[in-house]
C-alpha cells in the first residue's frame, strides 16, 4: 500500500533570495550545511545540475566512514525564486521513500521567505516526521551558513567546518513560521 505525506516548513533569512537560492543550487555553498550535524558533506561529492531534468546528489559522510547518499532530479528551475526537485525516484518507489520538493524564495526588504513544500510517496506518517525534523535540521545550519556569509569579510564563507562567530552571527536572523 502506498502513503502519501504533505507538509511545508517555512524560513525568513534576513538575506537576499540570491543568496538563498545559491545556497541550494552552488556545490561549495550547498556542502557547508546538507545533512545532520552529525555529517560533514564533501563538495567533491556534491552534484548539482541544476536545469530541467538535470540531476542532483549528495554524499554525507560519518563516523567511522558511514555514507549516506541523497539524490533526486531538477524538475523546474526558476532562478532565483523556485526550484522543484525529487528526492528518491517518486514515479516508482520501490528502493523506498522518495519525495516531490517545491522550494519557493520570497524576498521583501532584504528578507527571504523560503517554503519549502515536500510531498511524499511510499512514505508513512513515522518517516515523514523524521525526514521533516532532518529538514528542520538541515535549515538550521543552512541559517548559519547564510549568517556567517554575511558576517565574513566580503560576503564569503569561513571554512567548512568553522561555526560562526557567536558575536556577530546575530546579525542575520532565520526564524522558523508556522
Amino acid at each position: 500500500m502506498t502513503h502519501s505525506t504533505v507538509y511545508e516548513i517555512v524560513r525568513d533569512f534576513a538575506v537576499p533570495r540570491g543568496r538563498v537560492y545559491a545556497a541550494w543550487t552552488r556545490p561549495e555553498r550547498l556542502a557547508r550545511w546538507f545533512g545532520p550535524r552529525v555529517f560533514t558533506t564533501p563538495v567533491h561529492r556534491v552534484v548539482l545540475d541544476v536545469r530541467p531534468g538535470g540531476r542532483w546528489r549528495a554524499v554525507l559522510v560519518g563516523d567511522e566512514g558511514l555514507e549516506v547518499t541523497l539524490g533526486g532530479a531538477y524538475r523546474e528551475v526558476e532562478e532565483p525564486g523556485r526550484l522543484v526537485f525529487t528526492t528518491g525516484d517518486p514515479d516508482d518507489p520501490v528502493d523506498g521513500p522518495a519525495a516531490v520538493v517545491t522550494l519557493t524564495l520570497d524576498e521583501h526588504d532584504g528578507t527571504t521567505t523560503m517554503r519549502f513544500h515536500h510531498h511524499g510517496v511510499d512514505t508513512d506518517p513515522e518517516h515523514a516526521e523524521g525526514a521533516k525534523a532532518g529538514w528542520i535540521e538541515f535549515f538550521d545550519r543552512l541559517a548559519e551558513h547564510l549568517a556567517a556569509q554575511t558576517t565574513s569579510p566580503r560576503g564569503t564563507a569561513p571554512s567548512q567546518g568553522t561555526a560562526p562567530s557567536r558575536g556577530t552571527a546575530s546579525k542575520v536572523s532565520s526564524r522558523p513560521r508556522a
